[in-house]
């Protein structure tokens, strides 16, 4: 028996009955009215709690000013650095704006946008140490945030060292800041910009600078569920026009120091 010839309005009658079209995380940001940011609230000038115990720093500004780029209002989801994809994973937030450095293996699970903020790393002590540069860390007790980037790279050297001493992880920077101030340990790596901003702060007596970390540059993304392609599209345009309308530079000024250069965010010819 031949079948009868479906005409073309019916096909694609037929097509678009089969084939919804959803709405994606983008389209839901907007038609809710509010963008959930993860940030870190330990770790300054890029998350902080001001002197009134509002969210406050770099990645606080730049949540605000996503925001306001997408015509909504924002809400700050303080999210310790461990809980930050998890924060993503469970539909807790939206994005994360909390200095989160794109390594692959975080890839697997998260999807990042080009770099909005690099970082080099420096030593944190006291003053009591003796510790005068990175070097100086062989057989010392050292520390940091379980996972961050600066965390891996000092328990792969400290597990060549094997000169004694100690290293433990811990679940926040201000964790890390308490058991360097109290004598738990002796040192730890963080970025540059942090360890300024502690020593500045007048919160603990005696830390200070000794010498960088020779670790590659730290660059850190915005992140989003990495199915969400248009909005880590959105993400990326929306970098693109931090820096180059000024308002990266802006920000940078804001919080880390009026005339100091901000981190360039592309490697030579290679465009992320």
């Amino acid at each position: 028996m031949k079948l009868p010839v479906m005409t073309g309005v019916a096909a694609l009658a037929a097509c678009l009955f089969v084939t919804p079209v959803l709405a994606d995380k983008l389209d839901d940001i907007i038609a809710s009215g509010v963008l959930r940011c993860a940030v870190t609230l330990d770790f300054p000038p890029m998350g902080l709690r001001d002197a009134d115990n509002k969210p406050a720093g770099f990645d606080v500004d730049t949540c605000a000013d996503l925001a306001a780029a997408l015509g909504v209002k924002y809400e700050i989801v303080e999210t310790p650095f461990p809980d930050r994809i998890p924060a993503l994973v469970s539909g807790r937030a939206d994005v994360g704006v909390a200095s989160t450095s794109d390594t692959l293996e975080r890839a697997k699970t998260i999807g990042f946008s080009i770099p909005y903020f690099a970082f080099n790393n420096v030593v944190l002590t006291r003053a009591d140490t003796g510790i005068e540069s990175y070097q100086d860390l062989a057989g010392k007790n050292l520390g940091s945030v379980a996972g961050v980037f600066e965390a891996i790279a000092l328990e792969e050297d400290f597990n060549t060292w094997k000169a004694g001493g100690s290293f433990r992880t811990f679940q926040s920077q201000a964790d890390v800041f308490l058991a360097l101030n109290q004598g738990q340990i002796d040192a730890t790596v963080v970025t540059g910009t942090v360890a300024a901003a502690t020593i500045a702060s007048g919160n603990f007596n005696g830390f200070k600078i000794a010498g960088e970390a020779p670790y590659l540059v730290d660059y850190v993304s915005l992140i989003a569920p990495r199915q969400e392609f248009g909005l880590l599209n959105y993400l990326n345009l929306f970098v693109h026009q931090q820096y180059r309308t000024g308002r990266y530079q802006e920000l940078f000024e804001k919080w880390v120091g009026a005339g100091a250069e901000p981190p360039a965010l592309a490697l030579g010819s290679i465009y992320y």
